[in-house]
């Protein structure tokens, strides 16, 4: 694409070319509009207040613990994997409402892990939690 210009065609452009540089500029003040209320919205809630009494109705529950080396606890006693499926559905048949917490090492082996969940679910548990220690800052 040739530009006219006036006066001698030999000289050298001494211009700059700005139209690229202020439509780069016009893109990115519009994706600055359109996402600045995004970052700074927030809803104020005032949220309820509760007294620390513990609720009445309460669900039974299973902790299930994996350590390092595989071996299965249920309720902190040491548990075979193959006896797993037939205890999860006799207590899922006890209580519908059964909910599985399962705790499993930082170095425990995600096959391990897999089994685990996959033989819950297959017993029937609708409700697995999986248990961890928060992050300290």
């Amino acid at each position: 694409m040739s530009f006219g210009r006036l006066g001698d065609s030999n000289e050298p452009m001494s211009e700059m070319n700005v139209i690229p540089l202020v439509d780069v500029m016009l893109v990115l003040l519009v994706i600055f509009i359109v996402t600045a209320p995004v970052i700074t919205h927030s809803v104020q809630l005032e949220l309820p207040r509760a007294s620390s009494a513990p609720s009445e109705q309460t669900v039974d529950s299973v902790t299930l613990a994996l350590d390092a080396a595989g071996q299965l606890y249920w309720d902190n006693a040491p548990i075979d994997e193959a006896a797993l499926f037939a205890r999860l559905r006799d207590a899922v048949a006890a209580n519908p409402e059964l909910a599985v917490y399962l705790r499993a090492d930082r170095d425990t082996r995600y096959e391990v892990l897999a089994r685990v969940m996959a033989d819950s679910r297959r017993a029937g548990v609708a409700r697995l939690g999986f248990v961890s220690q928060p992050e300290t800052n």
